[in-house]
């Protein structure tokens, strides 16, 4: 009887695959750097535009964790009031799985944590969070398009479309009762259910929509506008190609393939963004976005760690105050 409960468990290498490969994937990175480049010469960008602003754009990038940390905190009112360091806490947990956990894994953790942290419903959490996603994708979108608006040479008129694009949301959001019935009536099986989905992660009212739509704006365009600028320091350009870069980078950190902690996938979201936006394809200029891609990633990876690093100081700071 032991014999076949020990033959039918799952051996070392099924139980543990996830994390080799995350580990197998993160070594090659750092060796397929080494080779290409040299991790002194990656690091040594830093030495030639200085470490104030890595340090400025690590501030930077942790301070839009607090303002998605207060869309959450809005959305789910009547869960989480007075609770803003707790949630705080499991805002910045579940960024750093979405970051380190491979194919968008770590995004299962969020409605999981909501429900055993703040008692939000399985269902709602995961709809909400999927109403969530598609404000930051469309937030996202618009962040990146401000560099075409720049390099654009009918600066009005492309200022007019990405006008109108951002301010879609609400517009979109006015005609949403008509366009859910007809879906629910048309619509069956998985289709319905997404649907229903959508609707229940939907804020009740527009004025609940402009606050969370206003903080998705300011998160996405705090954080391209810091990416946008790294990479101008560190020589790419023309600026449309640094604002694609950015975007880029953060439109694969979305796709469903997506490496362990970002590796391999995030820079070269950088350079085909950047390239697709009017980055040179000359040796030496790729040779500088290359480089400047990875110490883009260091960044990104660092300023999660100490957004993490951060909410673990402020819950015991709170526990302590609260005598706990």
């Amino acid at each position: 009887m032991q014999t076949d409960e020990k033959a039918a468990a799952p051996s070392a290498l099924a139980r543990h695959r996830v994390t080799i490969v995350a580990v197998a994937a993160v070594l090659f990175y750092l060796g397929f750097v080494q080779y290409l480049w040299g991790w002194r010469q990656i690091l040594g960008q830093w030495n030639e535009i200085g470490y104030g602003p890595a340090v400025l754009a690590s501030a930077l990038l942790v301070s839009t964790y607090f303002a998605r940390t207060y869309r959450l905190y809005d959305y789910f009112p009547a869960e989480t009031k007075g609770r803003f360091v707790e949630l705080f806490h499991v805002a910045q947990v579940h960024n750093l799985l979405n970051i380190m956990l491979p194919f968008r894994s770590g995004e299962t953790s969020f409605p999981l944590l909501m429900r055993s942290e703040f008692g939000v419903p399985l269902l709602h959490g995961t709809s909400a969070l999927l109403v969530m996603r598609l404000l930051d994708l469309h937030a996202l979108l618009a962040a990146g398009g401000l560099g075409l608006v720049a390099a654009s040479g009918n600066r009005a008129l492309a200022g007019a479309v990405w006008l109108a694009f951002l301010l879609s949301p609400l517009l979109a959001y006015q005609l949403k009762a008509p366009v859910l019935a007809l879906a629910k009536r048309r619509l069956t099986g998985k289709l319905l259910r997404i649907t229903e989905g959508l609707e229940d992660g939907l804020p009740a009212s527009t004025l609940g929509l402009v606050r969370a739509w206003g903080m998705t704006v300011l998160n996405w365009g705090v954080k391209v506008l810091v990416l946008a600028w790294v990479l101008g320091l560190m020589g790419v350009g023309p600026i449309a190609a640094a604002f694609g870069g950015a975007l880029g980078g953060e439109l694969s950190s979305v796709l469903p393939v997506h490496a362990p902690a970002g590796v391999g996938t995030y820079p070269a979201g950088i350079v085909a963004g950047a390239v697709s936006l009017g980055a040179s394809t000359a040796r030496p200029a790729m040779d500088i976005l290359g480089r400047a891609s990875v110490n883009l990633h260091l960044i990104l990876i660092i300023s999660a760690l100490l957004g993490t690093l951060l909410s673990v100081a402020l819950s015991t700071l709170d526990r302590l105050r609260r005598g706990g």
